[in-house]
């Protein structure tokens, strides 16, 4: 889900928004995170002290697929 709530909002995202949204704690979320950058679903951007997350193409195609998915069922 984290991956569909980057895709909703085009804005700049941080990793405490990101798990306020999807209701989980921020240390879940940023594992979570670490490994899809492994899986080049996303990439940070550092700007000063804050990383920005940023979806990947590959990532952004992923979201959508279960956006689809998810309004399925």
């Amino acid at each position: 889900m984290i991956l569909v709530a980057l895709r909703k909002n085009g804005k700049n995202r941080y990793g405490s928004i990101l798990a306020k949204e999807v209701d989980c704690t921020y240390s879940h979320a940023v594992k979570i995170l670490q490994e899809m950058e492994k899986a080049n679903l996303v990439q940070f951007e550092k700007q000063g002290r804050i990383k920005i997350i940023n979806l990947t193409e590959n990532g952004n195609k992923i979201a959508e697929n279960i956006e689809r998915i998810k309004n399925l069922l």
